[in-house]
């Protein structure tokens, strides 16, 4: 599955290259347009020595390591969450006969360079954060764990937002709703939002676990909502439990589909 992953991701990087102009610009534009984000957060500092508690540096710090992973998880399978399109076109009946696994082809169906640019601003500003923060090297080793949990576990909503388009094939913005502004909430303190939202983003949809709960294990901060300490070492579980539901959703919702006829 991995190679033929990478052999379809290959195909379309191929064709895109073959215009590099247009290929270089949408990557810059990506960079560009995601700093934007990072110009707002500066502007509130600008009027404020923290924000929910958290200096500029722990606030980047939280922007960073989220960023980073959805950018990589929109890399790689951001794409899922576009079935509604191809159920509509008649095009994902073509991915199911194919002899290659329909997620795989959903992944990376129109792979673009474009995403590089989102994953790189998000790269160079969790850099500047490490460099600022005065961060013990006891703790460090989270950061990894926590970025590769956010990758499964904002990976794990696309395939939901997915599977729930083989029955509201108008769900895209429902799925975005969890996908995109999941991004959004977690480039912040969740101390900026109140208490039961924060519940609701540990114990219903984990994207607390992306960076917040982890995220104070590095800083070495308490949790300003007191919730139990282990919550910060969950992630992995979080994570594991999350894609086993995503892995269910999408093979019922292939169990369920019913070609378009076309």
């Amino acid at each position: 599955m991995v190679r033929t992953y990478l052999l379809l991701a290959w195909t379309w990087l191929r064709a895109s290259a073959q215009y590099p102009i247009p290929m270089a610009a949408m990557a810059l534009g990506s960079f560009v347009l995601n700093g934007l984000d990072v110009a707002a957060i500066w502007i509130v500092f600008g009027h404020t020595d923290a924000l929910g508690g958290f200096t500029l540096a722990e606030v980047m710090f939280l922007y960073g390591t989220a960023g980073v992973s959805f950018a990589l998880s929109d890399m790689l399978f951001g794409n899922v969450d576009r079935l509604s399109q191809h159920i509509r076109a008649g095009t994902f009946d073509a991915m199911l006969v194919r002899p290659a696994s329909a997620f795989v082809q959903m992944a990376t169906d129109r792979f673009g360079v474009h995403r590089f640019g989102r994953m790189t601003q998000a790269a160079v500003v969790l850099g500047i954060a490490l460099s600022q923060l005065d961060l013990e090297w006891s703790r460090t080793w989270m950061v990894p764990v926590m970025i590769v949990c956010g990758i499964v576990i904002f990976t794990s909503i696309f395939t939901l937002g997915g599977a729930l388009q083989f029955l509201l094939t108008d769900a895209p913005e429902v799925a975005n709703a969890f996908t995109y502004g999941g991004s959004t909430l977690t480039q912040y303190p969740l101390t900026v939002y109140g208490g039961d939202l924060v519940k609701a983003v540990t114990f219903i949809v984990p994207l607390a676990f992306v960076n917040w709960q982890p995220g104070l294990y590095v800083l070495g901060r308490d949790d300003p909502f007191g919730l139990p300490y282990w919550l910060r070492f969950a992630a992995p579980a979080a994570a594991l439990v999350l894609a086993l539901a995503a892995a269910l959703a999408w093979r019922a919702g292939i169990r369920r589909y019913r070609s378009t006829g076309s």
